[in-house]
């Protein structure tokens, strides 16, 4: 029996289902393609202290949830710059990455009226960043953290064309 996907944004008491959600899919993902250094540093980062930090920081975090189990993360911060985007494996290629992109975006234009959103896209992930249209601005590098990836963006329509 398919479950109804319900989105919300996510409160500093989601931090726990966030963090364990996250580590989940950077464990069987992209640590492998990672610096073993730089993905503990991430996996730490995903902490409940650290995101709960986050959020209470203005980090926006909109979630996915199928009954009470999280199943979808987009965290944006600045309004502009997709930091974390994560669908539990068992729940990927349902539309609901898509559907919380979506909504993140929607929201960063209603907020602040952005335009153009940016992002770090680990090597397991370009392809469904391209899919939701974003292309690559430069080569894949090391971050701050270390974590390998490459820097992509999206020009989100403007709303007249997004409406037509």
């Amino acid at each position: 029996m398919l479950q109804t996907v319900q989105l919300r944004l996510g409160h500093p008491g989601d931090a726990p289902a966030i963090g364990l959600l996250a580590h989940r899919v950077v464990r069987r993902w992209i640590l492998p393609d990672q610096p073993p250094e730089a993905g503990q540093a991430l996996l730490a980062r995903l902490g409940t202290r650290s995101l709960r930090e986050r959020m209470l920081a203005g980090q926006r975090f909109h979630l996915a949830w199928t009954g009470e189990v999280l199943v979808g993360i987009a965290a944006m911060r600045d309004d502009s710059h997709l930091v974390h985007f994560f669908v539990g494996t068992r729940h990927q290629g349902r539309g609901i990455g898509r559907r919380l992109w979506q909504r993140a975006m929607r929201d960063a234009v209603r907020r602040a009226g952005t335009r153009r959103f940016t992002l770090n896209a680990t090597r397991c992930a370009l392809p469904a960043y391209r899919r939701l249209g974003f292309i690559a601005t430069g080569p894949e590098r090391p971050s701050p953290h270390g974590i390998l990836s490459t820097p992509m963006a999206l020009v989100a329509p403007s709303a007249a064309r997004a409406r037509a």
